[in-house]
């Protein structure tokens, strides 16, 4: 656990003291995909920050339809919100295996009272999350589905894209059913969306994998030049 938590980029600047704290009152447990770390209005009293793999953040409509809010990965807090004491307003499912610490909130809090590296690190997680769902404000306002999905897809790309010889592979296993989840839309309307895009050269799309040919040409794609 020790190796693991200082390894951590997140935790670079903060305190010995600090990590002392992690280590004494926080624990590392593994998740398997599918599995749910909490559920909407659950009580939550952990911190939780993930040292590997990646979650999904999501809500359910008046219709139990799934609606992808985040896909978040290493070194991101899911949860800071939970510091108002309040229940969960998320639900959270383990999107790959993880590795995730968790800390009670309260010890949390102590040890960002004592250390402002600690709580520059939770401010600017919250930060982050907010601006990311100020786009998606932006991106939900009546423009074609398919210039949606591509700058949903150029997002994925710059947060977990790698370079290989056909573009730029988006190092997630996202099913079309997934994908229209975070739009909260019929998985029709995404795959014709899909479709489009590869028609258009854009992507490819094979096995669950996407790959972004040019960001450059489908960023120019959803901002209409």
């Amino acid at each position: 656990m020790e190796s693991i938590i200082r390894q951590m980029e997140l935790f670079k600047d903060v305190s010995e003291e600090t990590i002392s704290g992690l280590l004494e009152f926080g624990e590392i447990n593994c998740y398997i995909k599918g599995k749910h770390l909490f559920r909407d209005k659950d009580e939550v009293k952990k911190v939780h920050i993930i040292c590997s793999g990646k979650v999904a953040l999501y809500k359910l409509n008046e219709s139990a339809q799934k609606k992808v809010i985040f896909i978040l990965g290493k070194n991101k807090i899911i949860n800071a919100v939970i510091l108002d004491e309040l229940l969960a307003s998320i639900n959270c499912e383990i999107f790959e295996n993880a590795e995730i610490l968790s800390i009670d909130r309260e010890k949390f809090s102590k040890l960002m009272e004592k250390d402002f590296e600690l709580t520059k690190i939770v401010i600017i997680s919250l930060s982050m999350k907010v601006r990311r769902l100020y786009r998606q404000m932006k991106n939900s306002t009546p423009i074609k589905i398919e210039k949606r999905v591509a700058a949903k897809l150029w997002k994925l790309c710059k947060d977990y894209g790698i370079e290989n010889k056909e573009g730029v592979l988006i190092d997630l296993t996202i099913s079309i059913t997934y994908l229209a989840d975070m739009f909260g839309m019929p998985r029709e309307t995404i795959s014709r969306a899909i479709k489009k895009l590869q028609n258009e050269k854009l992507i490819v799309y094979k096995n669950k994998k996407i790959v972004v040919k040019d960001k450059e040409e489908l960023a120019k794609f959803f901002k209409g030049l």
